[in-house]
C-alpha cells in the first residue's frame, strides 16, 4: 500500500499544481474541520472525496481502503464511548446487570461517538489529499521553504524511508516462511511470528548502518538536500473553486453561532 500511495502521488492529475497550494488548502480545511460542526465536517469529507477521486484520478477503491483505517480505530473506541456504568441501576430502560454494576447505552456517548467519527473522516481526508496528490520529496522541499527546523525535516525523511524498508523486510520474511510451510499450524505460526520480530530488528539495524555508510560515502555534511526540477503551474479554475468552496464551508460553520447572537 505504501508503494502504491507513493506511485499515485507522482502520477495523479493534480501533480502539476504547486505543492504550497495543495498543502495550504489541506491545512485550511483541517483547521476548519477541527472546529466546525458535524454537518460541515461531512461536507468537507465529501468535497475532498471529489477532489481526490474525480480531479486527481485516484481509484475509489484505494481511497476507500485508506478511509477504513480511521474507521477501524473508531470502531475499536466505540464501546468505551457509548457504554456507561452505574452501580444503582434504573439508568436506562434496558440495563445489563453484571454483579453490582449496570451497563447501559449513554446518549451523550452516542453523540460523542458520532462527533468523533465525522471529525476523524474529515481530518483524515485532509491528510490523504496531501499524501495522494503530493510526493513526499515536494512536501519536504516545501517545509524547507517555510523555514521549518532542519532536524524535523530530516527526521521526517528518514522515517518515511524506513517505512518502506520495514514493509519490504516484513514481506520478504513472510514470503520466505510461507514457501517453507511456516504457517501450517498454530504452533508454527507463533514460531514464525517470533522469527519475524527478531529478524526485523536485526535487518532494520543493518539497513540503518548501510544507509549511514551510503550518506557518508556521498559527502554527507549534516544536512539532507532534496532536489526537484519540476515546474509547477497554478490552475485558475482550481484556485477559484477551492477559495469559493472554502468560504461557503466557513459560512456554514459560523452560521449556527450567528443565530445565537
Amino acid at each position: 500500500m505504501h508503494h502504491q500511495i507513493d506511485s499515485l502521488a507522482y502520477t495523479n492529475q493534480l501533480r502539476s499544481l504547486p505543492p504550497s497550494h495543495k498543502v495550504g488548502f489541506a491545512i485550511a480545511l483541517f483547521i476548519l474541520g477541527f472546529v466546525s460542526p458535524m454537518g460541515v465536517q461531512g461536507a468537507i469529507a465529501l468535497w475532498l472525496a471529489i477532489w481526490i477521486i474525480l480531479y486527481a484520478g485516484i481509484p475509489a477503491k484505494i481511497y476507500g481502503q485508506l478511509l477504513l483505517i480511521p474507521l477501524t480505530f473508531w470502531l475499536l473506541s466505540v464501546p468505551a464511548l457509548i457504554l456507561g456504568v452505574s452501580f444503582s441501576g434504573n439508568v436506562n430502560p434496558v440495563d445489563i446487570a453484571w454483579g453490582s454494576r449496570y451497563f447501559y447505552l449513554s446518549q451523550q456517548g452516542i453523540t460523542q461517538a458520532q462527533t468523533v467519527l465525522m471529525r476523524a473522516i474529515a481530518l483524515s481526508s485532509c491528510l490523504y489529499f496531501v499524501l495522494l496528490t503530493t510526493p513526499f520529496a515536494d512536501i519536504l522541499n516545501l517545509l524547507k521553504a517555510w523555514r521549518f527546523p532542519t532536524i524535523i525535516i530530516e527526521l521526517l525523511a528518514l522515517m518515511y524511508r524506513f517505512i518502506f524498508v520495514l514493509t519490504d523486510t516484513v514481506l520478504e520474511l513472510v514470503t520466505a516462511q510461507k514457501s517453507r510451510l511456516g504457517y501450517r499450524n498454530r504452533r508454527s505460526q507463533f514460531r514464525s511470528l517470533g522469527i519475524i520480530i527478531s529478524q526485523l530488528l536485526w535487518r532494520t539495524l543493518e539497513n540503518y548502518r548501510a544507509c549511514s555508510l551510503g550518506l557518508i560515502s556521498r559527502g554527507f555534511n549534516g544536512e539532507l538536500r532534496f532536489w526537484s526540477d519540476r515546474q509547477y503551474q497554478a490552475n485558475p479554475r482550481y484556485m477559484v473553486e477551492a477559495i469559493a468552496g472554502y468560504f461557503v464551508l466557513l459560512l456554514l460553520a459560523i452560521f449556527p453561532y450567528v443565530d445565537k447572537l
